[in-house]
This record gives structure tokens, C-alpha cells and sequence, in this order.
């Protein structure tokens, strides 16, 4: 296969995607799910079920066995997976399988952890992902400073690397997110680690406002997202929402033969919510 440098950049999904919401006067909304949970073939037939419910991109998370972000929900769900033995390999499969065989079209990001895409080879990535049609990566671990390598072969892919600024992130750090994001900037609503919660900060329009001061990149909210309520209060703030934690939860209370339809009405009720305020 082709270096990912010989690759002309081609016009993002993701920038579609976004376009796309704001013609219609709401937000996108990002729901996630763990590769290999409860088991591969399950998780096909939830995403495809996700984007039978209105999903406006879809985050597949690549399992690892540190995973310093996430809260235990996904922990637990990541550690499964990698009990049934999924890998970055799998998960890369799995998404050829999305596109060539299921037509799924909206835009599809891995979110990972830096060692195993390392292990796999940051140009093999690129080219792979331009090949299976992977939009985009969210490394939660890769300090901004370490951004550059990684710029350099995604962007001549045409594919984007997604940043992430928390509440605590400096003006000076949050400027050096937006100098080297593409796509959209992921903004941690909360300090801490992914989690569905109970209520949305009070002090997310204030550092929402701080964000949005430093770019003209999409802002999507994450981290702690988990009812309609929560979707409304954020198609005032921001550009997009990712619905993890509570997606899976809810997941869980179902039998698998029922889970589809569940995810299908989850994602249905979130999207309802995704209107801006007039």
C-alpha cells in the first residue's frame, strides 16, 4: 500500500458533517462504542444501528489496557474486549466492514491510546485509514507538543487529528490545540475521567467561551454526557456532543437480541435534542 504522503488530501467528512448540522440548526451528536463489546460482531450491529437512529459521526473506541481517561464503564467494556482478543487490527477491519458492506457514510474516528497506534506505525495507520475510510483519530494521550509527527502523515491523508483542552487547559495550551487540530476540538466538560453524570457544569459556558476565543474549529463536548437534557444544554455551547458512558449503561440493561433496537431509540431521543436555541 501507498505512503500516506503520496495521498492529495481530499475534502474531510467530518468538515461535512459539521456543515451539515449547522444548514440544519442543531448540533452534531457523537455517540461512542468500545471495539469488541460485548463482542465484534455486536458491535457492528450496533453501530449500524447507532446510525439507524440518527447518529451524526460515531467514535469506536480501540481497546487498551490502560486507558487513563476513561471511567469504568468504558474501562470495563475495553477490558472485555481485549478478552475476546480484539486488537487496533480487528477494529480496522471492522470498520472496512462498516463502509464496503453495511454503506455506513457518516464519518467514523478511532479514539486510542498512543501505544498501540504507535505499534502499528503511524504511516501504515494513515494509508489503512484512507483505505477503510477512518476519518480521524482522538489520542487523549498525546501532549500536543508530541502533535507534529503525527500532523505531518495524517494531514496529506486528508485525515484528522482530533485534540482535546479541559477545563484546567491553559489559554496557552488551548492555543496550541487549535494551531494543530483538524476536524474539531474535543472539549472535556469536566475534570476527571469519562463517566456518565447527573448534571452538566456551570462552569462549562464560561470555559466553552474561553475555547471558542482561540479557534473557528467545531467544538465538540465530552465526558459526562448522558441525558436529552444534557444535549440541550450544550446546542447552546457548542458544536457537537459525545454520549458514551450513558449509551453503554443503557445498553447493558438489555438482552443482546434487543440491544439494536435499544441503541436505535437511545440515539433517536438524543438526536431530538440536538436543535440550537433561536
Amino acid at each position: 500500500m501507498s505512503d500516506a504522503s503520496t495521498f492529495m488530501a481530499t475534502k474531510s467528512r467530518i468538515d461535512d458533517a459539521f456543515a451539515k448540522v449547522r444548514a440544519e440548526g442543531r448540533i452534531a451528536l457523537m455517540p461512542f462504542v468500545t471495539s469488541g463489546y460485548p463482542n465484534l460482531v455486536q458491535t457492528r450491529v450496533l453501530i449500524n444501528a447507532i446510525v439507524a437512529g440518527g447518529a451524526d459521526l460515531i467514535e469506536i473506541g480501540v481497546p487498551f489496557s490502560d486507558p487513563l481517561a476513561d471511567g469504568a464503564t468504558v474501562q470495563r467494556t475495553s477490558q472485555i474486549a481485549l478478552d475476546n482478543g480484539v486488537t487496533l487490527r480487528d477494529t480496522i477491519k471492522l470498520v472496512r466492514q462498516l463502509r464496503e458492506e453495511d454503506g455506513v457514510e457518516i464519518p467514523i474516528l478511532l479514539m486510542g491510546y498512543i501505544n498501540p497506534f504507535l505499534q502499528y506505525g503511524l504511516e501504515k495507520l494513515a494509508s489503512d485509514a484512507v483505505d477503510v475510510g477512518i476519518d480521524g483519530f482522538i489520542v487523549p494521550d498525546l501532549p500536543v507538543e508530541e502533535g507534529d509527527e503525527w500532523t505531518e502523515i495524517l494531514r496529506p491523508a486528508g485525515r484528522d487529528l482530533i485534540l482535546m483542552v479541559a477545563p484546567t487547559s491553559t489559554d496557552k495550551r488551548i492555543e496550541g490545540v487549535a494551531g494543530k487540530a483538524s476536524g474539531f476540538i474535543y472539549c472535556v466538560s469536566l475534570t476527571g475521567v469519562t463517566g456518565a453524570r447527573s448534571d452538566v457544569s456551570e462552569e462549562l459556558p464560561a470555559y466553552m467561551e474561553r475555547v471558542r476565543s482561540k479557534t473557528d474549529l467545531p467544538l465538540a463536548i465530552g465526558f459526562g454526557i448522558s441525558t436529552p437534557a444534557h444535549v440541550a444544554q450544550i446546542a447552546g455551547l457548542a458544536d457537537g456532543a459525545v454520549v458514551a458512558s450513558a449509551l453503554i449503561n443503557y445498553l447493558d440493561a438489555f438482552p443482546e437480541s434487543e440491544q439494536a433496537a435499544a441503541a436505535t431509540a437511545f440515539v433517536r431521543d438524543m438526536r431530538a435534542a440536538t436543535k440550537k436555541p433561536v
